[in-house]
């Protein structure tokens, strides 16, 4: 079939997507959030702004303390399931086996 262009499969046309779990904290020891997003900077920068009314405004629970990279939306999706179902002393340890000091990694992401 001359000058035909043969189908290009969907996954090969898109850039690979990526997905982000990850853990906000008001402070070091205080309240945390478990979230899920395709753009990290964006919404940790939405947090920071207060853009987006509810807990994370109420309680100024605005910086990154813990996140992770997933190449696949249900995974993402999974994994934050999973850890909002778990004790504050679970998290706790993820975050202290990361940032152990629950430093701010905003500002190293979007640089």
């Amino acid at each position: 079939m001359a000058g035909l262009v043969p189908a290009i499969p969907i996954n090969e046309t898109r850039g690979m997507r990526r997905f982000f779990v990850y853990i906000l904290a008001s402070r070091p020891g205080g309240a945390i959030y478990v979230g899920v997003t395709s753009n990290l900077i964006r919404r940790v920068y939405e947090h920071k702004q207060g853009v987006v009314p509810g807990h994370t405004k109420r309680y100024q629970i605005n910086k990154l303390v813990y996140f992770e990279e997933y190449s696949s939306a249900y995974d993402a999706l999974q994994r934050e399931k999973n850890m909002k179902h778990w004790s504050r002393v679970y998290k706790t340890r993820l975050i202290l086996q990361m940032n152990p000091t629950w430093r701010d990694l905003y500002d190293e992401i979007a640089n």
